[in-house]
Parts: C-alpha cells; sequence; structure tokens
C-alpha cells in the first residue's frame, strides 16, 4: 500500500541552538555511535562535531578535506566513512589519518558527477545516488524545474572499481535509507516529492514501487536511526505553481530551467521533518515556519536531539526530539 503523508497534522520543530562551523553548505549530518555529528561544508573539510550539549562546550575538528564538494556521507562499521562528492565521485575517508582515495569515479565510461548520497549494507554492497546527468550541483534548481528525470541509483559491489546503474529516469534522486531487515532500499526523489522502494530480495528482487508519495515537501536526504525508523529532511514546503510546470511539454520547463539557474535565490522560511516507518507511515512530522535554519537537506539523532544540516546554512541545528519519539 502506498501512503501519502501529507494528511498526517505536524506538530512543532524546537529549536535549541545552532552550531557554527566556519563553513558554508553542510549538505548531511550523521551521527556516531557516541553521541558526535560529521559533516561536510562547501571548501571540502570533512568535520566532527561534539558536544552539542552545551554550545560552550562544543568542538569542531576537521578530519579530512576532500579536494572537491563533499555532500552525502555513510559511516562505516569501522569508524570510517564513504563520501559522495559532487566533483570528485565516490570516496573512502579514513579517518583516523584524513586519507581520501577514490573509490568510482565513472560509470559506463561517463565520469560521474553529482553524486547525493550513499549507504553500506552489512555485505559491503553500496548504494549510491546520481541527482542529475544533466545539471550540476551549482544549477540545481534547473533539474527540479526542468523535471529531467535522469537521476540514477547505483551499486558497488565489494571490491569492484565500477558501478552499476539499478535504477535510472528517477526525479531528482537524493537519500537512501535502507529496511530494516535490509530487503529494500528506500530513495528520495526530491523532484517528485516521494519515497521509492527498490526491492533487494524474494521474487520482486530488482523492482521499484512507491513508499509514500504526495509528501509535504521535497525530500532531502534520508538517515535510519538503528531500531527506529527513517527520517526525512524536507527541503522545502510543496510549490503548486512548480508542480503545474511539471506537467507542461518539455519545451516550456527547459525554458523556464534556463530562467531559474540565473535568478536570485532564496529558500522558503517554512522547514520541516518526517518520520517513516518500513510501510511508509508517519511517525512524525515536524515542521516550523518563519523558520531561521533555512533548507534543511539532512537530519539524525544524536545524544536523544534532532540535528539538522542545510545546503545553505552556515552550520548545523540542535532541536528537540519529539516527546514520545524515544530513542535506542
Amino acid at each position: 500500500m502506498t501512503h501519502s503523508p501529507k494528511s498526517a497534522r505536524p506538530t512543532a520543530l524546537v529549536p535549541r541552538h545552532c552550531v557554527s562551523l566556519g563553513g558554508h553548505g553542510p549538505e548531511d549530518v550523521v551521527a556516531d555511535p557516541h553521541g558526535r555529528i560529521l559533516t561536510a561544508v562547501e571548501d571540502g573539510r570533512v568535520l566532527r562535531v561534539e558536544g552539542l550539549a552545551d554550545p560552550a562546550r562544543t568542538r569542531v575538528q576537521v578530519i579530512a578535506r576532500t579536494g572537491g564538494r563533499p555532500l552525502g556521507l555513510e559511516l562505516l562499521p569501522d569508524g570510517d566513512l564513504l563520501v559522495c562528492d559532487a566533483r570528485r565521485g565516490l570516496l573512502g575517508v579514513r579517518v583516523h589519518d584524513g586519507a581520501v582515495r577514490v573509490l568510482a569515479d565513472t560509470v559506463a565510461g561517463t565520469p560521474l558527477r553529482f553524486c547525493s548520497n550513499v549507504i553500506a549494507l552489512s555485505d559491503g554492497t553500496v548504494y549510491f545516488t546520481v541527482s542529475s546527468r544533466r545539471y550540476p550541483l551549482d544549477r540545481w534548481i534547473g533539474d527540479l524545474v526542468e523535471h529531467t528525470g535522469t537521476g540514477m541509483l547505483l551499486r558497488l559491489a565489494p571490491g569492484a572499481t565500477e558501478p552499476e546503474v539499478v535504477l535510472e529516469g528517477l526525479q531528482f534522486a537524493n537519500g537512501l535509507a535502507p529496511a530494516a531487515d535490509e530487503s529494500f532500499l528506500v530513495v528520495a526523489e526530491t523532484g517528485a516529492r516521494r519515497l521509492t522502494r527498490v526491492r533487494l530480495t524474494g521474487p520482486a528482487a530488482g523492482r521499484a514501487d512507491t513508499l509514500a508519495e504526495d509528501l509535504p515537501g521535497q525530500p532531502d536526504n534520508l538517515w535510519r536511526e538503528p531500531g527506529g525508523p527513517i527520517w526525512v529532511a524536507l527541503a522545502g514546503p510543496r510549490v503548486p505553481a512548480l508542480e503545474l510546470l511539471h506537467r507542461r511539454g518539455p519545451a516550456l520547463r527547459h525554458a523556464a530551467a534556463r530562467v531559474a539557474v540565473r535568478a536570485p535565490f532564496r529558500p522558503p522560511s517554512t522547514t520541516g521533518v518526517l518520520a517513516v516507518d518500513d510501510e511508509g507511515r508517519v511517525v512524525h512530522r515536524l515542521e516550523r515556519r518563519h523558520a531561521r535554519f533555512r533548507m534543511v537537506t539532512s537530519v539524525c539523532v544524536a545524544d536523544g536531539r534532532l540535528v539538522l544540516g542545510s545546503i545553505w546554512e552556515r552550520g548545523i541545528a540542535v532541536c528537540d526530539l519529539p516527546p514520545d519519539a524515544g530513542h535506542p
């Protein structure tokens, strides 16, 4: 059954404080087992943030420099990182000494650009997304306006150096999260306001269907809380005019995209996050209007708090976890 979270009544997203990172655009945030946050900024620095509970004691440490533009992160069981770099491809980062190596930078002979988010399964298989094959990161809005459907889901088998295409034709493929039993993946399609389910096991393996659609905003990065739900960052609210444009012909959409990539952009002030279970049912819907922290592109839970990342801001936001959320 496909679910529509739009009807779920929102509760308040309550901010506590922001942590400045001295850099722009911490697009993804992930939590480690010690309650620290890993993120990365526009100048290529990969950062570790600890001491979130007390702003006076918060410490930001540089653990690596990718030499590109890091976006999505995945923490591996050994403590190292996978990094989707919009310029360099899929990278591996050794946290203890900052060494960076390229794991994959082409697919079917074409350079990998605009890699967005990544996850690793328990058997070592890595899945990652490419948001657009037509627009680079600095013109991302063009893809959302033109509705190109050129996003991809890729798979890198253990020991392989060349990824394979699992799914294409996605509308701005973005965040990834596994089912609790790893029987399927969830892919956020930002441009379609939906969560797509890709079966990994059973007779339907390799097939895709819709887990949740008609979301109340544009889904960005996903994060699976161990033992808990899938958290969904909503980068912006629903835009009815954009949806109307998507129903028009490709020539008009292309013309509109050419205008959009040159126009000044400021994110809307409504921000929010969702949490859904493996059936696509809404567990939590949190929203804040007139927010100072805009364009929430990632969310995770650390030390009993919600932590938000944003490709627009110069820091991360620490918010209250819903009282009925619980955490392992």
